[in-house]
């Protein structure tokens, strides 16, 4: 009995370091790996940062025609898309009763002037025989009060007057500038009540040739926006054009929803084609940073520290530093030029950088040869060589 149990046991650990063995050959890797130096030359390219947001295109002036006055719309000249200019006449209201306060204001007015005329003579008058003490003190002072409230009165006509002409004048809108009329609110016949605020009868865009993009950009990128840098946006409208333009003004008022705070972005976007209209939704990209045709190195380059027993088993020897030289304060100022066999290290001194590429001032010139890594290279090996786990299936004759 103890002779069968030994038996399997032994057919059991037979089985199981065979699985194990085939296990092996199927994930093992199928080549054998050589490390190898990566190296790129310094050359002169392009460097750039840019913040994205979103923004509405709207014209740079943009003014609402109201009236100060209540009445009823009698006339409109002019209707959406209609080109004005300043002092042309849009719309009129109704002037009946307005006329008609007009020629009542007028007549009062002409009332008081006579009144005032006539107390003013009999105030001379009563005047004169109080000097000469023909008339009592009571006599006088009523003959100075009555001409004193006559002209009070004339004077108040006068300033009423006025403002009733102003009124009427106001009845006459007339275009304030030069431009087109994107909205109209009223029809013909509609009634306007001018109470507390002005109602708007038109909205007109000076110039739709010379727009504006307002931009909400988040508070984490808004430090890096300056005035004057390129900005390039489209939108939905002509998804294949992009657009250029320049940032204006960074407003210093944020706004805060759904706790997001943002600040509003200024930029001019040139419209000659006219395929900007109000309203649009752009997408918006501020180039921050901006440095052309430079010398520069991948910035994984200054993050390279080479191990030197790994360098001399790959061939390769580190230079010294010459004597009297003070070695780079900093790792990430250090670029490691490759002379034939030989990584020399090279003091640099680096300018911009967004992330990927860092510009490099001084220390290494365009041509040479820097090492930004190592990397392990997978060689494959002969389909004949490699051996298959006895348990998959041979392919097919």
């Amino acid at each position: 009995m103890k002779k069968t149990t030994a038996v399997k046991i032994t057919v059991w650990t037979v089985v199981l370091a065979a699985a194990a063995v085939g296990v092996w050959l199927m994930v093992r890797p199928s080549g054998s790996g050589e490390i190898t130096v990566q190296t790129v030359r310094v050359s002169r390219g392009n460097i750039s940062n840019s913040v994205t947001a979103t923004g509405t295109v709207e014209p740079v002036t943009l003014v609402e025609v109201g009236t100060q006055v209540s009445g009823i719309i009698d006339r409109l000249y002019v209707d959406y898309n209609d080109r004005v200019t300043a002092g042309q006449l849009i719309a009129e209201m109704d002037k009946v009763t307005l006329e008609s306060d007009l020629e009542e204001a007028e007549a009062q007015l002409a009332s008081s002037k006579t009144e005032y005329e006539y107390r003013m003579k009999e105030y001379l008058r009563t005047k004169q025989l109080y000097e000469k003490e023909l008339v009592s003190d009571a006599e006088y002072d009523e003959a100075l009060y009555l001409y004193e409230t006559a002209r009070n009165t004339y004077a108040q006509r006068q300033a009423s007057i006025v403002g009733i002409r102003r009124n009427l004048g106001y009845a006459t809108i007339t275009s304030p500038i030069d431009g087109v009329v994107i909205s109209r609110a009223v029809e013909e016949g509609q009634t306007v009540a001018a109470g507390f605020e002005t109602p708007t009868l038109f909205t007109i865009a000076n110039d739709l040739t010379d727009m504006q993009v307002i931009a909400d950009v988040d508070e984490a990128d808004i430090g890096y926006v300056q005035e004057g840098q390129r900005v390039d946006f489209t939108v939905d409208a002509y998804p294949d054009d992009v657009f250029t333009g320049t940032v204006e003004q960074v407003r210093l008022e944020a706004t805060t929803e759904s706790s997001v705070v943002t600040y509003e972005v200024v930029i001019t976007a040139y419209n000659p084609e006219l395929k900007l209209k109000p309203g649009l939704t752009a997408n918006v990209t501020i180039y921050t940073l901006e440095r052309n045709n430079v010398c520069c190195v991948p910035s994984k380059a200054l993050r390279f520290v080479p191990d030197p027993g790994m360098m001399e088993s790959m061939g390769y020897s580190l230079a010294v530093p010459e004597a009297g030289k003070e070695g780079p304060r900093a790792p990430e100022n250090i670029c490691w030029v490759l002379n034939g066999t030989q990584l020399e290290p090279r003091m640099v001194t680096v300018g911009q950088s967004d992330g990927e590429m860092t510009e490099i001032i001084s220390g290494v010139t365009e041509g040479e040869t820097v090492v930004t890594g190592v990397q392990t290279a997978v060689l494959p090996v002969k389909a004949a060589q490699q051996e298959r786990s006895p348990f998959m299936p041979g392919p097919p004759r």
